[in-house]
């Protein structure tokens, strides 16, 4: 693993429930990659090999348009370790999701 890709997409929608349903249909295909990934309240972050993550990036907008967006932006964050041993997701966010016991 030597990328990890966060992913906001910001489909054009008619209305917020719209809205949300396309958002929807991108988290589903970004799950359906088998890639771990991590759904957060502006973005979903995704781990895996580079060139992968890319393609999986293009493709978002593809669904979203599939889903009935006119059209839809995106906000790209990037982080790429050619020699692998990126920071993980669960390294960084793990420990705050923990339940106090």
């Amino acid at each position: 693993m030597n990328a990890s890709v966060a992913i906001q997409s910001l489909p054009a929608a008619k209305n917020d429930d719209e809205l949300v349903r396309i958002v929807d249909e991108v988290i589903d295909y970004i799950k359906s990659t088998g890639y771990h990934y991590y759904v957060g309240p502006f973005e979903t972050t995704i781990e895996g090999d580079y060139d992968e993550l890319m393609d999986i990036v293009k493709e978002c907008q593809h669904i979203a348009i599939k889903a009935g967006a006119p059209s839809v932006a995106a906000y790209i964050k990037v982080s790429y370790k050619p020699e692998g041993d990126i920071l993980t997701i669960d390294r960084k966010v793990t420990k705050h999701h923990l339940e106090d016991k």
